[in-house]
Parts: structure tokens; C-alpha cells; sequence
């Protein structure tokens, strides 16, 4: 299957300065991603998609693919991941370059790795499937879970009914952001991502950080000492 990683790298991110780039244990973290890419050897191409060219020249340095930068119409923070997987499609399809299979794979998971990739992997071929997109177990059930008002009134906050004994609990699961694999013509309509040919391949809750903070790396940066 002829196969293509996007990474998305935008620059100017705003919660933390440069964030895509940051070093996270002595490399930057969009090196993580793009160095599981690769030693997964389930890709023909790994692309790093960004707006700037240092974050280019790191890109490349780390051995991505980085023909064309994206323009500044898909650059700005109200763009969703999905455009860009499709810009970054069409401008390959200008260079002559055609895929079966896309997957996104967003630079803040460093610690996704290649084992993960190859698994989903191995299931997307399974499963023959159009949508492969990786979650993790919740760490606490959402009924265990409500909104408030201003009064803070917890009356009818649990639903003890519905919830029964904790231990007896279904696990819940949320989609992580790690891996997004998936056959072109479901960027058609994005309702497909959630379709009857999707499948979730579960990934380990301490590999599932999602950086967006300096907790974040910190957090990071402690498991990936530890291992």
C-alpha cells in the first residue's frame, strides 16, 4: 500500500512558544513523530507540513520529506487538521505523487512510537478498514462526571442508579490524537471518520500524553527519563 505521514508543524503556536520545535528530553518535539514514522517502516513518505522554514530545515535534518511549505491560507490557528491533510495531498498530486492510505500523525504524541504505528497498522489491513484512529482507556467514567451551576448544588450530580458499583464499571474511552489512518476518499466527507468501517486501536494511557502545556512536557519528559 502506497502510503503517506503527514505531520502537521505550524509555527507560532500560542499556550507555548515555538511548541513543535521545543526540545523535549534533548530533541525537538516533532522529531518524535517523525523518527517513529520511520522506523515503523510502514510509510513510502513522511511529511512534515509546516509554514516555516527552520521548522523545515529541523524537519529534513530528521530525515522528513519537505518539498513544499504550506501557504498562509492554511496556516492560521482556525484551520483544522483536515484541510491541511487535504493541501498536503493536492500538492503531492501536483508533483506526480499519489497515496492509498493517509495518516495523520500530530507531533504533540511523542510518545506514540513506532510499535503503535505498525500496530495500527496491522490492523487497518485486517480490518480491511477505511478509518483506523488510536484512543485510550479513560482514567475515570464520564457518568462520574456532570456540569454545575452557580449555586454548586451536587443535587443529582451521579446518577447511583445508573453507575451501580465502581469496580463493575464499563471502560470509556476518548480518541487521543496520536494516529489517524485512513483511505483518501474519506476526507470526501468527514463523517467517514466515525463510520461503519472505522476502528479504534487502543494505545497504553502513559503513551497517550497529548502535549498542549509546560505540565505537559513535564509529564513527557518524566516517562521518557524513566525509560
Amino acid at each position: 500500500m502506497n502510503s503517506l505521514a503527514i505531520i502537521p508543524a505550524r509555527s507560532g503556536s500560542k499556550g507555548v512558544q515555538d511548541k513543535n520545535i521545543k526540545m523535549l528530553a534533548g530533541k525537538p518535539l516533532l522529531q518524535y513523530s517523525v523518527e517513529a514514522a520511520i522506523n515503523s517502516t510502514v510509510f513510502e513518505c513522511i511529511h512534515v507540513s509546516t509554514d516555516s522554514v527552520k521548522y523545515a530545515e529541523i524537519a529534513q535534518n530528521c530525515g522528513a520529506d519537505v518539498p513544499f511549505l504550506r501557504c498562509q491560507e492554511y496556516s492560521t490557528d482556525l484551520v483544522d487538521s483536515w484541510s491541511v491533510v487535504r493541501f498536503v495531498l493536492e500538492q503531492y498530486k501536483q508533483l506526480g505523487r499519489m497515496f492509498d492510505m493517509v495518516t495523520l500523525l500530530q507531533p504533540t504524541s511523542p510518545l506514540r512510537d513506532e510499535e503503535d504505528i505498525q500496530n495500527a497498522y496491522r490492523l487497518f489491513i485486517e480490518k480491511d478498514a477505511d478509518v483506523v484512529i488510536s484512543v485510550n482507556e479513560e482514567e475515570h467514567s464520564p457518568l462520574l462526571s456532570n456540569t454545575l451551576d452557580d449555586t454548586l448544588s451536587l443535587n443529582g450530580f451521579i446518577d447511583l442508579n445508573k453507575i451501580g458499583r465502581r469496580q463493575d464499571m464499563e471502560p470509556y474511552y476518548r480518541v487521543n490524537g496520536a494516529i489517524y489512518m485512513l483511505k483518501p476518499f474519506v476526507l470526501d466527507n468527514i463523517i467517514n471518520l466515525y463510520g461503519e468501517k472505522s476502528y479504534a486501536y487502543i494505545m497504553l494511557q502513559e503513551k497517550s500524553v497529548d502535549i498542549d502545556s509546560m505540565l505537559d512536557f513535564r509529564v513527557a519528559e518524566a516517562i521518557l527519563q524513566q525509560k
